[in-house]
């Protein structure tokens, strides 16, 4: 396997000091938005699971870059180098526990035959696959990207959408999708429109496993009753898109049982 963009910014990465916004890294800039090389490139060819969030941070960029170094000083291969760079730090801290629960609540454990989707994080990473729909690390006026300008309306973003992020779902089009939050879902309802995913491979709906989400994520594991939630939380969507996401992976139960 290739990677054109890693071999492009090996110089980079062998010189890199810490600072994930180097301007050796810089691959593009647009006005305040600015896009950073990392090291996401490695796709997981045996993912049935891929969690899909907006873009890496800065953090999570320092670390890809850090790893990446240091494997490349172990004359690893570039696969291993790439692989090693990607699973630094994914989903780790607070938000880790917060995802298992709400993807074990859905029964996507029980799809996968496992006893928690915490394995993936563990024994069964191998079917794990996490992505951002911004492959590379985006900033805006030198802070972390959110979602604004819109990735599907912005040039520079579409352009990185469709080049990276199509291309790897299209690699990983048996895979199910989970996206984390209102961008990534509507990436994928565009890439899904596009024919270059199923939408039954797309399970929207899961609130995001942010700590800063809590009471979202609380009434959505049945923590929380909605009496006392408070008025920014809406019960009825969150209860439709509970039943709607159990609904969808009862199908794929069915499914992989009935083949």
């Amino acid at each position: 396997m290739t990677y054109s963009t890693y071999g492009q910014y090996l110089p980079s990465i062998k010189a890199y000091l810490g600072d994930p916004c180097a301007s050796n890294l810089l691959m593009a800039k647009d006005g305040p938005l600015a896009v950073y090389y990392a090291p996401f490139e490695w796709v997981n060819p045996h993912a049935r699971v891929v969690l899909v969030g907006i873009t890496p941070g800065k953090t999570q960029a320092a670390n890809a870059l850090a790893e990446a170094k240091r494997a490349m000083l172990e004359r690893v291969s570039d696969t291993e180098v790439l692989r090693r760079a990607k699973a630094t730090g994914a989903f780790s801290g607070a938000m880790r526990p917060n995802l298992v629960s709400l993807l074990d609540t859905v029964g996507l454990h029980t799809w996968l035959g496992l006893n928690t989707c915490q394995d993936l994080f563990g024994r069964s990473a191998g079917l794990l696959q996490t992505v951002s729909v911004l492959q590379f690390p985006v900033f805006l006026d030198g802070k972390n990207y959110n979602g604004t300008p819109d990735p599907l309306k912005h040039p520079l973003l579409k352009e990185m959408v469709v080049q990276y992020f199509g291309q790897t779902c299209a690699r990983l089009s048996e895979a199910v999708f989970v996206p984390l939050g209102p961008v990534p879902t509507r990436v994928l309802a565009w890439l899904t429109a596009q024919g270059v995913l199923a939408q039954n491979r797309v399970l929207e709906g899961l609130p995001h496993p942010s700590g800063a989400n809590a009471e979202r994520i609380k009434y959505f594991l049945g923590q929380k009753a909605r009496s006392d939630l408070s008025a920014k939380t809406d019960p009825d969507r969150l209860d439709a898109a509970k039943a709607a996401l159990i609904r969808a992976v009862t199908n794929l139960i069915t499914t992989t049982r009935a083949s």
